[in-house]
């Protein structure tokens, strides 16, 4: 061979060989695009928890206030001076003890003078009723008294009779109001003001009390329960409570009573709870009230981290054959992690474990 051959020979030998390179490099690299290549359908799940039913109990705390079972302000139901003041500040009394007494003279004089005219209408009725008794036994004889005669001793009879029972009717009301010259406890209990001395102009129009009385062996604990609480109280409803005056010590009531209506201004129950005083416990005082209690009936439950609050409001992510679809709830009380919801819910319905706001409704491959 020449070189001419041999260089030709040398030629096509290497374009061969390049050629075997390329279509190497080629099919290696559809292999890879191919490996590398993702399928048209990816599917996407998520995590579920179960709606549950439950009834837990559960406690709330409130604020609440120690009132005196009973407490009053007396005032002078007449108008007059004081006369003569038998008790203080810090005075313990009996119900129906005198307390102070006033003097009126002008309504003695209107006593003496009413009882008077009570007894000169009295003797102006006996007299008329024994006349009229005389002609009744002299009109069984036939002819000795005229009917009209017998007439007008009875009509003076029952006439005197209504004076004597209005003058009657009219020294009780006198002597009751000189009843209203003394003023008694209206129970047992403890003065907790006096306003005025000895001396002192007192009356129903002078706006200021002479005393002030509470009743202190018996206390009575106020608290305003939230509207959506209110249906959880029941007879057996218990409460502890602490108050500042005695820190670290806490106390017991069992409920009494309750106002059977939802105050429109504060949207809350007003009960009470009765207590026997506690030497320590003065009445008056602000308490921090934690109340035991429990729904009427089972209500539903999700985890806490299953809700959604955001600007729409509060919502869960119920998943129904592969649907997502967005419940509006509402929140309730807090057990154990697991959150009380109220919406378009069910027990066992299947809602998103960990949802957020970017999930969007509607159905999922």
């Amino acid at each position: 061979m020449n070189s001419n051959e041999i260089k030709y020979l040398k030629y096509i030998k290497l374009s061969c060989l390049t050629t075997v390179f390329l279509v190497s490099i080629a099919c290696s690299k559809q292999e890879t695009e191919k490996q590398t290549k993702p399928s048209g359908k990816s599917t996407v799940s998520y995590e579920t928890v179960n709606v549950k039913e439950m009834n837990p109990d559960f406690t709330v705390s409130v604020p609440g206030e120690l009132k005196p079972y009973e407490s009053a302000q007396l005032f002078a139901k007449v108008q007059g001076f004081i006369k003569k003041i038998y008790v203080d500040r810090g005075s313990m009394v009996k119900k129906g003890q005198l307390l102070a007494v006033l003097e009126a003279p002008e309504m003695n004089q209107d006593y003496l003078a009413d009882k008077s005219s009570q007894k000169k209408m009295y003797t102006d009725f006996l007299y008329n009723k024994q006349a009229y008794e005389r002609l009744m036994d002299a009109a069984k004889t036939k002819g000795a008294v005229a009917d009209i005669e017998l007439e007008r001793a009875k009509s003076l009879m029952e006439s005197s009779r209504s004076a004597y029972e209005s003058s009657k009717a009219g020294a009780g009301r006198s002597s009751q109001m000189n009843e209203y010259l003394r003023i008694t406890a209206p129970f047992n209990g403890v003065i907790t003001e006096r306003n005025l001395s000895a001396g002192a102009l007192t009356g129903p129009n002078t706006g200021i009390p002479i005393f002030k009385i509470a009743q202190k062996e018996r206390l009575r604990l106020t608290v305003s329960v939230p509207e959506k609480y209110a249906s959880s109280l029941s007879k057996s409803t218990k409460v502890n409570f602490t108050v500042n005056s005695i820190p670290g010590q806490s106390f017991t009531a069992n409920l009494s009573r309750d106002s059977h209506l939802i105050d429109d201004e504060n949207r809350a129950l007003t009960v009470e709870f009765d207590l026997e005083n506690n030497p320590l416990l003065k009445g008056g005082e602000y308490a921090q009230v934690r109340l035991h209690l429990k729904r009427n009936a089972p209500t539903l439950f999700v985890p806490q981290k299953s809700i959604v609050q955001s600007q729409q409001g509060i919502f869960v992510l119920l998943l129904n054959n592969n649907e997502i679809k967005k419940i509006p709830v509402k929140e309730g009380i807090t057990s154990d992690n697991m959150t009380e919801v109220f919406g378009d819910l069910s027990v066992n319905d299947k809602i998103l474990k960990k949802p957020s706001e970017e999930i969007k409704e509607g159905k999922i491959n």
